[in-house]
């Protein structure tokens, strides 16, 4: 691979220019040029792994449960190379590999975990040698990208066909159902127990639901969930987990990861290791995570389409003050009416630069808002002002664009630093 070297000087040179110029920015134009100047390097790199390459994708989940994974690889005591959540489109992965690729290209890891995202993840698929590809869900998201649930199905379809050893899907949607219809490797399937579909009030937000439950002793089953506690059945015998966030939807994520540690480590897989990982492993970058500002506890909630935001309110603590603020991100909020929001209750402010259309959708759901502040650091001064209640925490729900403005005025790392 030496043939990359000069690809790769130049990609660091760029990259040292583009910090230079906005720290802390730039993260995808080096892996941009060198996809140009070298159009082969990202393919062969990512192939040159000993353990193989493990690849998560769809709609959403995708950051937590490839953070799951690595720490259940870790475990096992593999040394893995991954990918920031922010990187999982192509140039953001040749990025990626920069950071650690020798002058020849290689990356010295025993095999890699990358999240990779819907479209992008398709495009390569022809270059994929994946082992083991993971699949979270297709659900009603980016409309503004890919319009029609069934187009992000064929592309998963085709990060799946490149699977040798294993794909994992969520066997209560019924658009991956359809996907393993089409693929060679073994089929490991997880999903949820009749009891916690019946207690979800809104649902999963799957483009399309299976008809059907999966199977006790029939891959990896989420038996019950409690806040951060949850059973998960294992070819039918039942495994008690802590997870990094509450809500069902961590835990079919942990069983995702799971499977996916279970394929491609094979015989070597411990799951009492898996399970000690996952309760071990923080909340991923915004996602449940809990912060230290000023000496007060607050929890961020990242909502990034109606799915998301519907199971996360759905989780939330209702006890303690509330900021909720939508983002330039979202062209139309519009987006996020069909998601109720009733379950917040009270919020104490609303900002961002959708912040009357947010108040709007807020308002015909029931909900009681105190103050709308437009102005996000505004709004994050006055919130940070409200009297710290006596057990608990305070907790912003925002999108991604007011994650990363929130994040920035508060002096926080970034993604790329957490991740």
């Amino acid at each position: 691979m030496l043939r990359y070297a000069p690809a790769i000087i130049i990609g660091r040179l760029v990259r040292f220019a583009a910090r230079v110029r906005k720290p802390g920015g730039g993260s995808a134009i080096p892996g941009l040029i060198v996809n140009r100047i070298a159009p082969g390097y990202l393919a062969k790199a990512l192939a040159s792994f000993p353990g193989g390459l493990l690849v998560v994708s769809g709609s959403n989940g995708k950051s937590t449960t490839t953070k799951m994974l690595v720490a259940i690889m870790r475990a096992h005591g593999a040394s893995v190379f991954t990918n920031p959540s922010t990187a999982n489109i192509a140039q953001g992965l040749t990025s990626a590999l920069l950071e650690e690729a020798d002058l020849g290209g290689r990356i010295h890891r025993d095999l890699a975990v990358l999240e990779m995202d819907e479209a992008h993840g398709a495009l390569l698929a022809p270059q994929l040698a994946a082992r083991v590809v993971v699949l979270t869900n297709v659900q009603v998201d980016q409309i503004v990208r890919f319009h029609d649930p069934a187009m992000v199905r064929d592309m998963l379809g085709r990060i799946a066909a490149r699977a040798s050893d294993g794909v994992v899907i969520n066997a209560d949607d019924a658009n991956l159902l359809e996907i393993v219809e089409d693929v060679s490797a073994p089929v490991i399937r997880y999903g949820v127990s009749e009891q916690v579909a019946a207690a979800s009030k809104h649902g999963f937000g799957y483009a399309r639901a299976s008809d059907e439950r999966l199977a006790a002793d029939d891959g990896l089953l989420v038996h019950s969930v409690d806040d951060r506690e949850a059973v998960l059945l294992v070819d039918g015998e039942p495994q008690r987990l802590r997870l990094p966030s509450r809500g069902v939807h961590y835990a079919l994520d942990a069983a995702a990861a799971i499977g996916g540690a279970r394929a491609l480590l094979q015989e070597r897989f411990e799951l009492d290791a898996a399970l000690a990982a996952i309760a071990t492993l923080p909340p991923v970058f915004a996602r449940g995570e809990k912060v230290s500002i000023r000496g007060q506890r607050i929890e961020f909630v990242l909502v990034k389409n109606p799915a998301s935001f519907q199971l996360n309110i759905d989780a939330l603590d209702p006890v303690g003050p509330k900021l909720v603020a939508y983002g330039s991100d979202l062209r139309d909020p519009s987006f996020f009416w069909t998601a109720g929001a009733t379950a917040l209750g009270l919020v104490d402010i609303v900002s961002g630069s959708k912040a009357a259309e947010l108040a709007l959708q807020l308002t015909y759901d029931g909900v009681a808002i105190d103050r709308v502040e437009g102005d996000l650091p505004s709004a994050l001064e006055a919130f940070l002002a409200l009297p710290t209640p006596e057990d608990g925490h305070k907790t912003v729900v925002f999108s991604a664009d007011a994650m990363r403005r929130t994040r920035a005025y508060l002096g926080l790392t970034s993604e790329d630093d957490d991740a």
